[in-house]
């Protein structure tokens, strides 16, 4: 599957605003929404698969193998959370190759010690600069196109302050990153002092909306300050939590479910692609195979 460079989508997008997708419906709805790309972030990833918090609970194998699932899902470039890279050079190596093959975009990978943790939850700590700068440099040896966009995050902030996050992100970048993604700044103070240290240069940070540190600023401001990547990895999932929590009590009263708070058949036949595979079916297996069920519905109504 091949997809738009990862510069390319930051060159036609100021800022490129990323949601979160932990699963392949959720991408494909990202997708329909009208974003040009989108990222699979650890925090909603863990929910989605386990229904555990963020603090390294699972790893490599099993996300790469949710991670194929979601891209096979989606056209459009994806980001990957490559956590701490999971160990040593070596396997920030395995994770680059493993992550480009899948058609993975971009990949940022993080200078926290393990167990790492939510960039947004306390108490974290980061390795010696200079582990991480090695880490950099496998990581862009171990790439097979440039194209593939290597994103080096500090968590230094909270542990050794901003003016520490500050320089990490400039010796980062020295080591091989294509861009700086800092976690955690408190104020909108630090998102500019932030933003002016990077001035040009591909900049990331996340907004965990209702309860992480960063507050929020609004995109197009963000931007001003000089952040052209803004993650969401909270704000889809917080909402598709509070939907379902409603239907699940709706359910116990007994009470139907809302035409304005929900989808029906035929729009959901459509976001899962259904005349698609109904139209590969019946090419191959008879004009009379699997309507889908809204073609039921109507061969019944109709008796046709």
């Amino acid at each position: 599957m091949s997809k738009i460079a990862w510069k390319t989508v930051l060159a036609n997008n100021s800022p490129l605003i990323l949601p979160s997708a932990p699963d392949a419906l959720t991408a494909r709805l990202i997708e329909m929404a009208g974003f040009p790309a989108y990222q699979i972030g650890g925090f909603a990833l863990a929910a989605a698969m386990h229904g555990f918090p963020d603090i390294d609970l699972e790893h490599y194998g099993e996300k790469h193998a949710r991670a194929r699932e979601i891209i096979e899902a989606c056209e459009l470039p994806v980001l990957v959370d490559g956590d701490d890279g999971y160990g040593d050079v070596k396997n920030v190596t395995r994770v680059v190759r493993g992550y480009e093959a899948i058609g993975a975009s971009a990949l940022f990978i993080e200078d926290q010690t393990a167990p790492k943790r939510c960039g947004h939850m306390a108490g974290k700590e980061v390795v010696p600069v200079e582990e991480m700068e090695q880490k950099i440099h496998a990581a862009a040896s171990a790439r097979v196109s440039q194209d593939f966009f290597l994103l080096a995050r500090t968590d230094a902030r909270e542990p050794l302050g901003l003016e520490e996050a500050i320089e990490r992100g400039e010796k980062y970048l020295k080591a091989g990153a294509d861009g700086i993604y800092v976690e955690g700044p408190t104020t909108e103070d630090e998102l500019r002092q932030v933003g002016a240290a990077f001035k040009g240069v591909p900049l990331a940070t996340s907004i965990l909306e209702r309860g992480g540190k960063t507050p929020w600023v609004a995109p197009a401001d963000l931007y001003a300050m000089g952040y052209s990547m803004i993650l969401y990895p909270t704000t889809v999932l917080f909402r598709a939590v509070h939907a379902m929590q409603s239907a699940l009590d709706d359910l116990k009263r007994g009470t139907p479910l809302s035409r304005d708070e929900s989808v029906d058949m035929p729009a959901f036949e459509k976001i899962v692609n259904m005349p698609e595979w109904s139209e590969i079916e019946n090419r191959y297996m008879g004009k009379s195979r699997s309507p889908g069920m809204v073609g039921k519905m109507k061969q019944a109504l109709t008796g046709t």
